[in-house]
């Protein structure tokens, strides 16, 4: 048996990684902030799949909570094989109508609690010559957009920094950047969704299924779906300073700052 923890796990991607992982007979820590909602989902996956659950209710935009999950991913008794870094959020308005503490915050999610927990993770594999990590970032990583795309940029340069540094180690890592999932981002943070098209909806446990396939390919990123690598090829043959113009405007229209 393996272990895999999961941060932000009781809603959208992290709940698909959860699912996913337990069918698939791995014991899981689950961790988020609403202890409730850990329980319930705990015991759920427990009683359907017959694995071992751990719950952990953390706040990772604070160093109390970063810490405690990084003592978990430390612990060499107990040692967890796959770390799915998922916990995050988007924030709603332009740069500077958002709070300055709004925005530290998210850096704090995205970026610091990414970098401390998995170093933690990456120390101790490195150790036993094997697991793997998959850092969630978004495709928003790859267009000029506000304080989310900055820090979602970040965590796709520092896992495929970290991928070649460990490379023959044994410890696989890859950033996962999938577009628009049907999940609780959006209505967490105030966002409507109407005016999405249709086509640009991810199911999450499908691009689940393909971000577990990548991370076994031994890939060190993940875009997930044929749209998306598509329009991601077009990102990239897009002059930079006509992109920044089109994803200000589809920016405000449909994604967080």
């Amino acid at each position: 048996m393996t272990t895999a923890l999961i941060t932000g796990s009781t809603a959208g991607i992290g709940a698909a990684f959860a699912r996913r992982l337990a069918a698939d007979g791995q014991d899981l820590v689950l961790v988020a902030r609403d202890a409730k909602r850990l329980r319930e989902q705990a015991t759920e996956l427990h009683d359907r799949h017959g694995i071992e659950v751990e719950v952990l209710s953390a706040d990772l935009s604070e160093d109390k909570g970063i810490e405690s999950v990084a003592d978990r991913l430390g612990d060499r008794k107990n040692p967890v094989d796959l770390l799915v870094n998922n916990a995050g959020f988007g924030n709603k308005g332009r740069y500077l109508d958002v709070s300055m503490a709004d925005e530290l915050k998210m850096l704090k999610v995205h970026c610091e609690a990414v970098l401390r927990l998995t170093s933690a993770a990456a120390e101790a594999m490195r150790e036993r010559h094997r697991g793997g990590i998959v850092n969630v970032a978004s495709v928003a990583a790859f267009v000029p957009r506000g304080t989310y795309g900055a820090s979602k940029a970040w965590v796709v340069q520092f896992t495929q920094g970290a991928a070649r540094d460990l490379a023959g180690s044994g410890v696989r890592l890859m950033a996962l950047c999938p577009g628009f999932v049907r999940t609780e981002f959006h209505e967490r943070a105030g966002m409507g969704t109407d005016n999405i098209p249709g086509w640009l909806w991810l199911d999450a446990d499908k691009l689940v299924a393909a971000a577990l396939a990548d991370l076994a390919r031994g890939k060190s990123l993940s875009i997930p779906d044929p749209r998306y690598k598509a329009l991601m090829g077009l990102v990239k043959v897009t002059p930079r300073g006509l992109l920044g113009g089109v994803t200000s405007k589809t920016g405000r229209k449909y994604g967080p700052q």
